[in-house]
């Protein structure tokens, strides 16, 4: 079954008072649209995804998605690899980012073993997997779970596994962390975004999504156990990092 995405014009009209962000109906029927005007790089991520699983996954082994929202992870590698070369869950907190994907999934790969459950990544029982990746998830988590949730992570994974880990990020550098926030705005502007939706959103987030340092992310990578971790990738105030489960060379 397919869905029509539509614009993303929740934060179009002035609003007398700005709720927090949640990942409800009226997001489900936009995400596609928000993602590609307001996550610089996203789509160079999920593209690599398929040669970062070529070059670590062992054929056959299982891939989870944390936080999968409508399933984009699954499509990506369904998109570039062969149906025996995974298998993959995707899990999500949102029961409408559920339906949409498990229709979305089932109609663009049936013959992949793809699955999506309901679930929290905090609490979830985790089954032993060759590949994890977080796209923009972690942030939406209190900062008090994330070292716990890290953690589980790397037990989870099996040897020579890896973690893919996109997140926003923030720069310690006061200056140098306002110039990527205001280059990130003028990207927005240039997406079609009006200076209203940016300061909306802005509000709505607040305290929703919380970003921590890239130096923060790779100490709580080592502090669980990955014995290396790099950035592979960085746009902005956006990036993704990988760690790996047992020290590999190129």
């Amino acid at each position: 079954m397919s869905h029509v995405s539509y614009r993303d014009a929740i934060f179009s009209t002035p609003l007398d008072r700005v709720a927090q962000f949640s990942f409800d109906e009226r997001v489900v029927a936009c995400f596609p649209d928000m993602i590609r005007r307001s996550v610089p790089g996203y789509g160079q991520i999920l593209g690599m995804l398929g040669l970062i699983a070529q070059r670590h996954l062992r054929h056959g082994a299982h891939v989870y998605d944390l936080g999968c929202s409508l399933g984009a992870v699954g499509l990506a590698l369904a998109s570039q690899l062969p149906p025996d070369a995974f298998r993959l869950t995707g899990v999500d907190l949102s029961p409408a980012m559920v339906a949409r994907a498990r229709e979305t999934l089932a109609a663009e790969c049936p013959d992949h073993d793809i699955q999506v459950i309901e679930g929290d990544i905090r609490t979830l029982d985790y089954q032993a997997t060759g590949m994890i990746v977080l796209n923009f998830t972690l942030q939406f988590l209190s900062p008090e779970d994330r070292d716990a949730v890290i953690a589980r992570l790397y037990d989870a994974l099996e040897p020579g596994g890896v973690l893919v880990l996109s997140e926003k990020v923030i720069d310690p550098d006061e200056q140098d962390n306002a110039w990527r926030v205001e280059r990130y705005h003028d990207f927005k502007r240039a997406n079609g975004y009006s200076d209203l939706e940016i300061s909306q959103k802005r509000t709505a987030l607040e305290n929703v999504l919380i970003p921590d340092t890239l130096e923060a992310h790779h100490d709580r990578l080592g502090k669980a156990g990955f014995p290396r971790s790099l950035t592979w990738f960085q746009y902005l105030n956006f990036a993704s990092l990988i760690a790996f489960k047992t020290y590999e060379s190129p």
